[in-house]
């Protein structure tokens, strides 16, 4: 099943829009995107495929800090990890 995991870290500084940008660049394999220009922290949201949640966020998460590595942010504390797995995103459309 596919979930899409978003991803927050917060910090002690601001984050600037290449850094994002950056960010952006070594998720968008994963179809994924970054945020947090301005802000004192960055996040992103990425696609992976995973039997459950729970093991969807482990894999995201380890995606997440090799692009943050690559990217050359600050390690900052992820405060927030989130999933939705594509059911949800269906079932939230229906009335």
């Amino acid at each position: 099943m596919k979930f899409s995991v978003s991803i927050f870290a917060e910090g002690d500084r601001e984050i600037t829009l290449e850094e994002v940008v950056e960010l952006a660049d070594a998720v968008a394999v994963h179809s994924g995107f970054a945020s947090g220009a301005g802000t004192n922290g960055y996040g992103a949201q990425i696609i992976v495929e995973a039997p459950s949640s729970d093991i969807a966020v482990d894999a995201a998460l380890v995606i997440f800090n090799e692009a943050v590595r690559t990217a050359k942010l600050p390690l900052f504390e992820i405060i927030k990890a989130e999933t939705m797995s594509e059911d949800d995103d269906w079932e939230d459309g229906i009335e």
